[in-house]
């Protein structure tokens, strides 16, 4: 058990107005190669509907510190010590990166950050691509978004 250092944003890397479901994240993220990674747990402690709804993956205790079995797969190297949530999209239609939230998404993300750092002001808000400069998301710059 490690005290939570960051909050981690991602996007589902799908088309924008192309809604996802919890198991479809389960599927890509839980299921073994080459339907999905294998992975013991999906990436993501929270997802943000198009509606902009957020719905939990992963059950957690809402303390300061990052349980064993609250551990999501969403940064390598950095998933003890974070939470991870994901919005749906960020790409276009041909499959390029792109900040295709919704009013309804900007709005849920932003109330979500805002809870965060309210119960963790000492935790970092960052995107997934801060963490690996190779990825793009979640194709929109964080620290501007939310002035951190």
């Amino acid at each position: 058990m490690k005290r939570i250092e960051r909050l981690v944003i991602h996007c589902t890397a799908t088309p924008e107005d192309r809604e996802v479901t919890a198991a479809d994240i389960r599927r890509w993220h839980c299921s073994p190669a080459p339907v999905g990674r294998g992975w013991k747990q999906v990436g993501y402690t929270d997802i943000i509907h198009l509606d902009g709804s957020v719905e939990r993956l992963v059950e957690n205790n809402e303390d300061p510190y990052v349980d064993s079995w609250e551990i999501t797969n969403g940064a390598k190297g950095y998933n003890g010590t974070s939470r991870h949530i994901v919005y749906v999209g960020g790409c276009d239609r041909n499959g390029k990166p792109k900040d295709t939230r919704t009013q309804a998404q900007k709005d849920a993300l932003l109330s979500y950050v805002k809870d965060f750092k309210a119960k963790y002001p000492w935790a970092d808000v960052c995107g997934h691509n801060e963490l690996d400069p190779g990825k793009d998301c979640p194709c929109f710059d964080v620290r501007k978004e939310f002035e951190i």
